[in-house]
């Protein structure tokens, strides 16, 4: 796999069918590696090792419904009453960061209300804390440590 902006970090894996697998600390299982599972994977290091997020804290593919449809969403941290305090959209590495993929995270947003959202694709990582009260995205050179 490609090498990512992100420190470096041991995973585990498998081979099983003639795919290889690495395991997620969050779904506590192996999942074929992909891509865009490589770029999650680091992030999801990325954010327990060097930010601090608690692993009991997070969690990684899940559903979630937006305007009747449902989508997956890559990464949410909550805080400890509940609220979210971080989501993450994971793109592979070839595909660039722009305003469409920009707008897909908003969306999801529309829902779940995140303090702060981060956009990467394992090689640019865009972060920004949303300003509720007037209604735009600060962005941020690094996201800020959570512990």
């Amino acid at each position: 796999m490609q090498n990512l902006n992100f420190p470096k970090y041991e995973f585990r894996y498998q081979k099983h069918s003639g795919k290889i697998k690495i395991y997620s600390r969050l779904r506590k299982k192996f999942i074929v590696l992909t891509p865009e599972e490589w770029v999650r994977q680091h992030c999801v290091n990325f954010l327990i090792e060097d930010k601090g997020c608690s692993i009991s804290l997070m969690n990684e593919e899940k559903k979630v419904e937006i305007n009747g449809m449902s989508k997956r969403y890559d990464i949410v941290v909550y805080e400890p009453q509940g609220d979210i305090n971080l989501i993450v959209e994971c793109k592979s590495p070839e595909v660039n960061i722009n305003q469409e993929t920009f707008d897909q995270i908003a969306r999801y947003n529309l829902s779940l209300n995140a303090k702060y959202l981060m956009l990467t694709n394992g090689l640019n990582h865009y972060f920004c804390q949303l300003d509720y009260e007037n209604q735009t995205y600060i962005f941020l050179k690094e996201f800020p440590n959570i512990n």
